[in-house]
């Protein structure tokens, strides 16, 4: 019985042909007297909309004669009982035809411009006679799997009589169903009788699950003998007529169905007929769904009248076809239930623009998915949605337009307007492998811009390099790094604060090449965020990436944590720290101690002061690679110079005195060695002129004098213990020892005058 169901279906569903555009009813049938309509599909472009519309009837000699156009032409034959009326904004026109007779009967084309350029669809017309019923005979239209009611009157005096429903096959009336319990085999279970009270002179028959089968000649009776009661019944059951769905090449569609409140908790299905024999199941409400499908179909919540759709995208030319939907509690197609039908063509000539239908992305990495849009609809609003296999029924929403992000999707997924003129990008970063699967592309608006992407996560490194959760100090400054390999050497690199409205550009520094990509020098770059000074609104994820004009390519995040100042003398390191590069690290102690010495000893500083200067020149261009240094440091370092630069002017002076002094000294000394005397005081005056911050030439200048007095030999050797044991004549011992005195006295006030500068330093 269900191949006859199939085999009336495909004969319903012919073969149609995919050379043309152009798409309607490959068959349409009729009776005499009543009328049809045709409807015809053409893409809607700007040329076809105002382009010449018709319908003709193909001849024997294969010309096709116009019977109607839009231009106004009516053949005589149409004359009056036809029209033909256009849907520019549907891409449709409907030819419709009245008073139908066997002459209609016919093949026809319906098309576009001239009738023999090709841009057109073959329908088949058949109009037959209708079948010569009595006069009393009442007629019941029925769908397939519908539910009918015959109402059968009958006199008093039948009252107690035996009630019953006949079939005339033939010559030959088979019983059906009687008032005494029986049920013919082929009505089992789906057939009743029922008699109303004593007050009405009538009985019902309920037939339900219609067959097409069902269809044909009824007789009701109530008594026997000359004085029954009878009455003609047509029972019309008929075949669903396929509604015709249009639709682009990677468009969306779908599939209204209603089949009744009779079958709202029954299984639903969609099924394609593939031959005369069977109707695939493509998705049911039993979990069952065609691997053709996976990804890009959606079985709607049926609703309590018994309807539910179906929605499909990414549409191939492969789907074409012929669809069923309808209920059973096997979830597939089964004789006497209900059931809708769709004839569904696949237009090559799509105004979909092609885009990736699978986007590939490493764990940690990142993708971005261009999503199309009717660009008509640029105010629309914009969703995508994650695809549920386990569930016909769900596409939780992810991200929307207005600003709609998931919790669980906070800080790594973004969408965004660019590039605009029909399409839009969705971001997602942070990528793990319960990402992939399928995704949708949606808007408020046409519903056939609906798209499909599946994200695949395939083995690899990000491309992209970035510390980890970085924690900033509120007030100070703090500079993220993000590293390019060579092969974005070309785009544009950015950094953006992300929020739910998207995602924000931000000024960026270029370092100049990076140090993480060793095989490509000149071509890595290192792109730096900085903020200055560290706010609390600062904290939030922060996006680095590249893109070519409104192209996105590859991103990485990094959430950026603000705290409070750490209280003075506080030895705990905030993250920010722990994360520095080693050198800072050293660095960063390095300056430390040595402040540390200055305090306890004036006279150490200007020795560790140049190490401390030369690590910062060795370590210097890493650190503004890793991160930035603390503007804390930076203000010490100036604050202490500002210091010693007038204390080594006031030194300097110092030392002149004291050597003008010894030169007085020296012409009233006849034992004492002037090279070696002068050398002590020399080296004395450069080793406080170091101590103190002198100028380095002040010294050089200082060792080449003294050179040039006691040769170089006696520089280097001459201990001040020497100038000690080779004492000089009392009167002048008393004019040295005065001189020496003076010298103490001044060491000892520039030590309480660095002590105070180290004091000063600390309070600033």
């Amino acid at each position: 019985m269900l191949f006859f169901v199939l085999t009336c279906l495909l004969a319903v569903f012919p073969a149609i042909s995919t050379k043309s555009p152009i798409f309607g009813p490959q068959e349409v049938s009729s009776v005499e007297g009543n009328s049809v309509s045709i409807r015809c599909y053409y893409p809607p472009t700007s040329v076809n909309r105002h382009t010449r519309k018709y319908w003709c009837r193909k001849g024997a000699s294969g010309r096709c004669i116009t019977l109607i156009s839009s231009e106004g032409y009516v053949s005589s034959n149409y004359a009056g009982r036809a029209n033909l009326t256009n849907f520019p904004e549907n891409g449709t026109f409907v030819v419709n035809i009245a008073q139908l007779s066997q002459d209609d009967s016919g093949h026809y084309k319906c098309g576009l411009g001239i009738n023999s350029r090709g841009l057109s669809f073959d329908v088949s017309l058949e109009v037959s006679q209708g079948p010569e019923l009595p006069n009393d005979t009442e007629v019941y239209t029925v769908d397939v799997g519908r539910t009918v009611t015959i109402s059968c009157p009958f006199k008093t005096e039948n009252a107690p009589k035996m009630k019953a429903l006949y079939k005339k096959i033939g010559q030959v009336s088979v019983l059906v169903i009687d008032s005494r319990n029986y049920v013919n085999p082929d009505y089992k279970d789906r057939i009743r009788l029922h008699i109303s009270g004593t007050g009405q002179l009538i009985f019902t028959v309920v037939i339900d699950q219609l067959r097409l089968s069902d269809h044909g000649l009824y007789l009701c009776q109530a008594g026997d003998g000359s004085s029954r009661d009878e009455k003609n019944v047509d029972l019309q059951v008929l075949k669903p007529e396929p509604e015709l769905v249009y639709a682009d090449l990677r468009a969306s569609v779908t599939f209204h169905c209603a089949l009744g409140p009779e079958v709202a908790n029954v299984a639903k299905f969609l099924c394609r007929v593939s031959s005369r024999e069977t109707c695939d199941v493509v998705i049911n409400t039993l979990g069952k769904r065609d691997s053709a499908f996976e990804g890009r179909i959606l079985l709607n919540p049926q609703d309590q009248d018994g309807s539910f759709s179906v929605v499909i995208t990414g549409l191939r030319k492969e789907d074409e076809g012929h669809y069923l939907c309808g209920a059973h509690s096997d979830g597939q197609l089964q004789e006497g239930w209900p059931i809708q039908a769709w004839q569904l063509f696949v237009n090559e000539e799509s105004a979909i623009p092609r885009s990736p239908t699978v986007v590939k992305g490493v764990a940690g990495g990142s993708v971005a998915v261009l999503c199309p849009y009717n660009p008509k609809e640029s105010k629309s609003l914009k969703y995508w949605c994650h695809w549920e296999g386990a569930q016909n029924g769900r596409c939780p929403l992810l991200v929307e337009s207005q600003g709609l992000v998931q919790e669980q999707y906070e800080g790594r997924l973004s969408l965004l307007q660019e590039p605009g003129n029909g399409t839009f990008t969705v971001i997602l970063n942070q990528l793990t492998t319960q990402d992939a699967g399928f995704y949708w592309c949606l808007t408020n608006g046409d519903t056939r811009w609906r798209t499909t992407v599946e994200i695949k996560i395939i083995e690899g490194e990000p491309n992209l390099k970035v510390p980890g959760n970085v924690t900033a100090v509120l007030g100070e400054t703090l500079k993220v790094p993000c590293h390019f390999p060579c092969k974005f050497s070309s785009y544009e690199k950015y950094w953006c604060k992300w929020s739910n409205t998207g995602c924000q550009t931000l000024p960026s520094q270029d370092e100049g090449p990076s140090e993480a990509f060793v095989n490509c020098d000149e071509n890595s770059r290192l792109v730096s965020l900085t903020l200055n000074p560290v706010t609390r609104a600062d904290e939030g994820w922060y996006w680095c990436g590249v893109k070519q004009g409104h192209f996105y390519g590859e991103t990485a995040a990094v959430y950026v944590a603000v705290e409070e100042r750490k209280v003075a003398g506080s030895r705990d390191v905030s993250p920010a720290k722990a994360d520095a590069a080693p050198d800072e690290k050293v660095l960063d102690s390095g300056v430390r101690q040595i402040e540390n010495k200055a305090i306890q000893d004036p006279r150490l500083f200007a020795e560790e002061k140049v190490v401390a200067d030369t690590g910062d020149q060795a370590g210097g261009s890493r650190a503004s690679v890793d991160s930035s240094s603390s503007e804390e440091q930076g203000g010490s370092s100036r604050a202490l110079v500002s210091t010693l630069v007038p204390l080594g002017l006031v030194l300097a002076l110092g030392a002149v005195v004291v050597g003008v002094a010894r030169a007085r000294h020296r012409k009233n000394v006849d034992r004492v060695s002037i090279r070696s005397y002068r050398t002590d005081i020399s080296m004395s005056d450069f080793e406080n002129s170091r101590e103190f911050g002198a100028n380095d030439n002040m010294g050089a200048s200082s060792i080449t004098q003294e050179t040039s007095l006691g040769g170089k030999d006696e520089f280097v050797a001459t201990p001040e213990s020497t100038t000690e044991t080779q004492e000089p004549k009392k009167a002048k011992r008393s004019s040295k020892e005065e001189a020496e005195m003076a010298y103490k006295d001044f060491l000892l006030q520039s030590s309480t005058m660095a002590t105070e500068a180290q004091e000063g330093h600390q309070e600033a």
